[in-house]
């Protein structure tokens, strides 16, 4: 057995900040890159999903390999049938797993199922699901977010011990997935047997500092991925600080709750479809 095989480490590529350990902000500059294209105005159909399947494929092989549990298993290669050594032990992510990406439709419907397909392809496909939730915004008159509403759901069943993808582009306010975990942790008010999860991860392209604050506020243990963080509405001093340094000062979201500087309505953009 090969020892250089075992104990392997991934190092997570990060910026610095003060919004809490379960906070990750990567500091990717070929993602960040992709991303910078994405949000701007020429990039349309059918170059934006192009570019949603490059980021979230990335995004989700950095959060298995920073997230997911690992076992050591023998590996048999082709050369075993001429070499009594052409097997290995390592260290590979478990496939016994269990993992649920869930769909919130319709600007996470697209990412989710890039991580549905990227974790059959590495776990046991019988331990991985898609469940589907219809979320929508709920404004008053000002048009300014006051919740989330669900329209309805397909739920596969409990998720105890697996680990819960929200692969959603956009954290904005967080309405939506304090509503979605909401509604996970109460086993679907009751209507899903009970189970606890063995972690709740975000998948975001760009999250502001509101997100960060209210999804903290009600699901502390909620783990955050995000490629990027917009505060673009905060005073000027503010944008020289480090990213949560001077929190309850910094302003990512427009009187409607858009992300700015942002990219638009990922829903939109996603679907080609604007109403």
């Amino acid at each position: 057995m090969d020892k250089h095989y075992l104990g392997q480490k991934f190092l997570l590529s990060e910026r610095e900040h003060h919004y809490g350990k379960n906070v990750h902000l990567l500091s990717d500059p070929v993602l960040f890159s992709y991303l910078a294209t994405l949000c701007s105005p020429e990039t349309k159909q059918p170059a934006f999903n192009g570019l949603i399947r490059i980021l979230y494929e990335s995004l989700i092989r950095t959060v298995i390999a920073h997230e997911f549990s690992r076992k050591p298993g023998r590996v048999v290669t082709r050369m075993a049938a001429k070499h009594p050594e052409g097997s290995f032990t390592a260290e590979l992510i478990d496939r016994e797993q269990p993992a649920v990406c869930v769909d919130l439709a319709r600007a996470g419907t697209y990412p989710s199922h890039l991580c549905y397909e990227a974790l059959n392809f590495l776990l046991d496909p019988d331990v991985v699901r898609q469940d589907h939730l219809l979320m929508s915004r709920q404004t008053n008159e000002k048009n300014q977010v006051i919740g989330a509403s669900n329209g309805g759901c397909k739920i596969g069943g409990p998720v105890g011990g697996a680990m819960v993808l929200f692969p959603d582009p956009m954290g904005a306010t967080g309405s939506t997935i304090i509503q979605a975990m909401d509604l996970y942790k109460s086993g679907f008010n009751g209507t899903i047997p009970p189970g606890v999860a063995k972690r709740y991860i975000a998948l975001h392209l760009i999250v502001t500092p509101e997100y960060l604050r209210n999804v903290q506020k009600r699901h502390s243990d909620l783990v955050v991925y995000a490629l990027r963080l917009d505060r673009g509405l905060s005073p000027q001093d503010i944008l020289s600080t480090r990213p949560g340094e001077k929190w309850d000062q910094e302003r990512g979201l427009n009187g409607e709750q858009y992300i700015v500087p942002g990219g638009g309505g990922f829903g939109e953009l996603l679907n080609n479809s604007y109403v």
